[in-house]
C-alpha cells in the first residue's frame, strides 16, 4: 500500500522539475529567431534605401529659347460700313414719287424720294414772274439812269425788289428741297419701306444707304486698357462666320472714357473682301504687350510655392529647383523676367514627382 501512495508523488515532483528546462529552451529558441529576423530586416532596409536613392524617374523637357513675345486681350466687335446712313426728308409731306429700288447704286446728292409740295411749287411759280416783273423793271430803269433820265432814287429803288425778290425766290427753292429725300453718300440702297401715299416724316421715315466697298470694325475696349491700347496697336481680326481671318493695326482709338460702359471705342479699317459684310460679329485680339527678345516657358512648367514660382531645370540628369520671376502670360506661354537663360532644359512633364536633386531621365516634350 506503502508503494502505491508514494509512486504518483514521485513523478509528479519529476514533471515539475522538467517544466522551467522547456521555457528556458524556448525563449532562447525565439530570441534566436528575433535575432535572425532583425539581421534580415536590416539587410532588406538597407537594399531598398539603397534602390530609393537610386531611383532615376523619367520626365519631359524643353529647351529654353529667346525670342517674341507678344500679349493679346480679347474682345467682341461688330463691322460697319464707313458710310452707313440714312436719308430722311426735312420736312412732312406725302410721297409722290420714288425713284430708287433697293440694291441700286446711287451718287451723293441723287434724289431719291419727292414729296408732295405742290402748294410751294406755286408759291414759287408765282415769285419766278414777280423776279421777272422785277428784272424787267430794273433793266428798264438802268437804261434811263445811264442816260442821266429820273431820279437815282427809282433806280435804286428798282435794284432792290429785283434783289429782294431773287432772295425770297431762292428760300421758297430751298424749302422746297426740303420736300425730297436725297442721298448724303455714294453707295448703295440698303433698305426702303417706303410706299406711294405714304406720309414721311423727318426722322422716321427714311432710306439707308450703305457704302459697303469701305468697311469697318467697331468695339469696346475695357478702361483698364486705356494705357496699352492706341491707335496704330497690332490687331488680329476673325470673322466666325465668314470663316474669314486677317492681321492689321488700329485704325482709331478714342481718348474719352464712356462713364456707363467704362470702356472706350476702337475702329479697324478693313480691306475690301467680298466675304464680309456690314454687322457681322467679330473677334478682335489686339496686341497690348510686346517684347522683341526675351525667354517664354510653358505654364504647365512652373510649380509655386510659399517662396515663389519655380522650375525644375535638368541640371546633367538631376533635378535643380530654380526660382523664376513670372511675366505676362498668354496662349499657354508665360514670360520669364529672371532666374533662366537660353539654353536651360526645364522639366514640363512630371514635375509633381519629382523634388530638388532626383535623378531623372529628360525625353524631349512638346511645347
Amino acid at each position: 500500500m506503502k508503494k502505491i501512495i508514494y509512486i504518483p508523488a514521485l513523478l509528479l515532483l519529476a514533471a515539475c522539475s522538467n517544466k522551467p528546462k522547456d521555457k528556458k529552451a524556448e525563449l532562447a529558441n525565439l530570441q534566436k529567431q528575433q535575432a535572425e529576423l532583425n539581421a534580415k530586416i536590416t539587410k532588406l532596409q538597407a537594399e531598398v534605401g539603397g534602390n530609393d536613392s537610386a531611383k532615376i524617374t523619367e520626365v519631359g523637357v524643353v529647351d529654353v529659347k529667346s525670342g517674341a513675345f507678344t500679349n493679346y486681350i480679347q474682345i467682341q466687335g461688330k463691322i460697319d460700313a464707313q458710310d452707313n446712313v440714312t436719308a430722311y426728308p426735312q420736312s412732312p409731306g406725302t410721297i409722290t414719287r420714288i425713284n430708287v429700288k433697293v440694291g441700286q447704286h446711287v451718287s451723293k446728292g441723287q434724289v431719291l424720294a419727292q414729296l408732295d409740295a405742290s402748294v410751294l411749287q406755286q408759291s414759287i411759280a408765282q415769285s419766278e414772274a414777280q423776279v421777272a416783273l422785277n428784272q424787267t423793271l430794273y433793266n428798264r430803269q438802268k437804261a434811263l439812269w445811264d442816260q442821266k433820265i429820273g431820279t437815282e432814287v427809282q433806280f435804286l429803288q428798282a435794284q432792290t425788289n429785283l434783289q429782294a425778290s431773287k432772295k425770297a425766290l431762292s428760300a421758297l427753292r430751298e424749302q422746297a428741297a426740303m420736300y425730297r429725300i436725297v442721298s448724303p453718300i455714294s453707295g448703295t440702297i440698303d433698305q426702303m419701306d417706303l410706299k406711294l401715299g405714304q406720309v414721311a416724316q423727318p426722322g422716321q421715315t427714311g432710306i439707308r444707304i450703305v457704302n459697303a466697298d469701305i468697311l469697318k470694325v467697331k468695339a469696346d475696349v475695357p478702361e483698364s486698357y486705356a494705357g496699352s491700347v492706341a491707335t496704330g496697336n497690332k490687331v488680329k481680326i476673325v470673322v466666325p462666320d465668314a470663316n474669314d481671318s486677317l492681321t492689321t493695326n488700329v485704325t482709331f482709338a478714342a481718348k474719352a472714357i464712356d462713364p456707363t460702359s467704362r470702356s472706350f471705342a476702337v475702329e479697324v479699317r478693313l480691306p475690301d473682301r467680298k466675304s464680309l459684310r456690314p454687322n457681322m460679329t467679330a473677334i478682335l485680339k489686339i496686341a497690348n504687350y510686346s517684347k522683341a527678345n526675351t525667354i517664354t516657358i510653358p505654364v504647365k512648367a512652373i510649380q509655386r510655392a510659399e517662396d515663389g514660382d519655380y522650375v525644375y531645370v535638368n541640371a546633367n540628369g538631376t533635378a535643380k529647383r530654380t526660382v523664376i520671376k513670372p511675366g505676362v502670360t498668354y496662349g499657354g506661354m508665360t514670360e520669364v523676367l529672371s532666374g533662366l537663360k537660353a539654353g536651360d532644359q526645364i522639366v514640363t512633364e512630371g514635375a509633381a514627382d519629382i523634388e530638388d536633386g532626383d535623378k531623372i531621365k529628360a525625353t524631349q516634350s512638346a511645347i
